[in-house]
């Protein structure tokens, strides 16, 4: 494991700062819950399930991939189509 982690670290190069984690510790990881990989979104600099639909954080370059760390994500179509239908209860 130490093998392993020393040599992630050693390809983390000049996209570290760019990302926040190293490329090659990106391109291994996956998503704990769907076990599918996971992607990097620029604008929340996050890891991005797109299998299930939640956000891991990024914080000082190492990844949160606990479950309960995750956030669901949101999209607005979807949000404008599940919204309640209220019905008119006077008739």
């Amino acid at each position: 494991m130490r093998r392993t982690a020393s040599m992630l670290l050693s390809h983390a190069g000049a996209s570290a700062g760019r990302r926040g984690i190293p490329q090659a510790l990106a391109d291994v990881l996956v998503c704990p819950l769907s076990k599918k990989p996971l992607r990097y979104c620029e604008a929340t600099g996050s890891l991005v399930s797109d299998a299930v639909g939640v956000s891991f954080p990024i914080e000082d370059g190492i990844p949160s991939l606990v479950p309960k760390d995750g956030k669901l994500l949101e999209d607005d179509s979807e949000k404008s189509e599940q919204e309640p239908i209220t019905r008119d209860s006077s008739r």
